[in-house]
């Protein structure tokens, strides 16, 4: 279980002024972990993890606040980490901080490092009371996420693409002196699963000769799931003769925390028992993205992540005012097919099939990172040049995703054993 430790239990062993006389281990540094979000928190468990084995540093977490924050609990207490509430964290003073998400870092008391949660950079800050898309900045490039009273909050911003350092110039010139680049875990994730590929297909239940289809939903009314709804899924599956097809869905863990895990199982509960393969917020993504043969998306970064895996990436839906024209999310709806709901769905995936363009998805792709296999060795580098300390010898390896999960549907009527 997780140590949740409230105001009113006074100071954990490790912050305490007479931390000497209480710990069993005395440590040199401390690190906080910022986690605005299911999806933030996972991101950053790729890189607290280059710190495992040092026994100089003691990790502490904390769930900072966000309109996204449902989830965070149970995802910490999950970790058996030590969370120290936003108030305390706030108060503390840390030799490093790290985040994926923006809110609220300019209370912290340590130099902090900011990544993103998803592939890159492509997404427009969503607008506000009426403004115009001219007006917004790209999310986490823009003015009003990097500065506050006139100074740079983030003392680095990670970045996989060293071509986003002319974008974020273009944002916020001021934050250029702290921008690194270093890569993109889930890219280097997704290159080390691909030849794991047999497994994930046998963990989703894909029968040999079975053609597997993923359908990718991000969150908001944009997204697949916001835009095309049930109509859309319930077309796939019934088009879709289970001999030569498998579906599954794949939905933001935003979906899963936003309207209740229950809430998403009951939606999809009929869907479950005739076939659909709901893909579980609760594993590792990659897996199911790597297995399959056909991945239908939208603006999220799972899409993007698709023109790696060497097979067709076809849209559902893309709300084209929301992604940054000069992004690479963009640059990949320039020449991929839609999936139109009206139309015959086999032979839309026939189409995409027959006309698929291997050299512009690998194109895309290169775009994702600039350091293909590199991000543990240089985001280690990064933590421990912010510690001040020696790093330990060993590099880390990334190696393959765990395996998918599918949700379990009972039969009506049917007896849990």
């Amino acid at each position: 279980m997780g140590m949740t430790l409230t105001e009113a239990h006074g100071q954990p062993v490790p912050v305490r002024p007479d931390v000497e006389r209480w710990a069993t281990r005395p440590v040199r540094r401390r690190v906080l972990a910022v986690v605005h979000t299911v999806t933030s928190g996972q991101r950053l468990l790729d890189v607290v993890r280059l710190l495992e084995g040092d026994w100089r540093v003691q990790v502490f977490f904390t769930s900072a606040p966000d309109v996204f924050s449902g989830g965070v609990a149970d995802f910490l207490e999950g970790l058996g980490a030590l969370v120290l509430p936003w108030g305390q964290a706030v108060q503390t003073v840390f030799d490093l901080a790290v985040a994926a998400g923006y809110g609220g870092l300019h209370e912290l008391h340590a130099p902090v490092v900011v990544l993103p949660h998803g592939a890159g950079h492509n997404k427009f800050v969503p607008a506000r009371g009426g403004e115009a898309v001219a007006a917004r900045g790209i999310y986490g490039f823009s003015r009003q996420r990097l500065v506050r009273d006139g100074s740079v909050v983030p003392a680095a911003i990670v970045l996989a693409h060293r071509d986003e350092r002319e974008r974020l110039g273009a944002e916020c010139p001021e934050a250029l002196p702290v921008a690194e680049v270093v890569g993109d875990p889930c890219f280097d994730r997704v290159a080390a699963s691909r030849p794991a590929r047999a497994l994930y297909r046998q963990a989703l239940r894909t029968r040999a000769g079975q053609q597997l289809v993923l359908l990718c939903s991000t969150w908001g009314p944009g997204s697949l799931l916001g835009r095309c709804g049930r109509e859309l899924i319930d077309r796939v599956v019934a088009e879709l003769p289970p001999p030569e097809y498998r579906v599954a869905v794949l939905l933001h863990p935003h979906v899963w925390h936003t309207h209740s895990e229950w809430q998403v199982r009951s939606w999809f509960a009929d869907l479950g028992r005739g076939g659909l393969a709901v893909v579980s917020h609760r594993a590792d993504w990659v897996g199911a993205l790597v297995a399959a043969d056909f991945v239908v998306g939208d603006h999220g970064s799972v899409s993007l992540y698709g023109a790696m895996t060497g097979r067709p990436v076809l849209l559902a839906s893309w709300p084209e005012a929301d992604v940054d024209p000069r992004s690479p999310l963009a640059e990949l709806a320039s020449f991929v097919p839609r999936l139109h709901g009206a139309k015959p769905v086999r032979r839309q995936l026939a189409r995409a099939a027959a006309t698929y363009r291997a050299d512009l998805h690998e194109q895309v792709a290169a775009r994702i990172s600039s350091e293909p296999g590199r991000f543990t060795r240089k985001m280690r580098a990064l933590l421990y040049r912010g510690l001040r300390l020696r790093a330990p010898g060993a590099v880390p390896v990334t190696g393959p995703a765990g395996l998918p999960r599918v949700v379990e549907y009972e039969q009506p009527g049917s007896v849990a054993s």
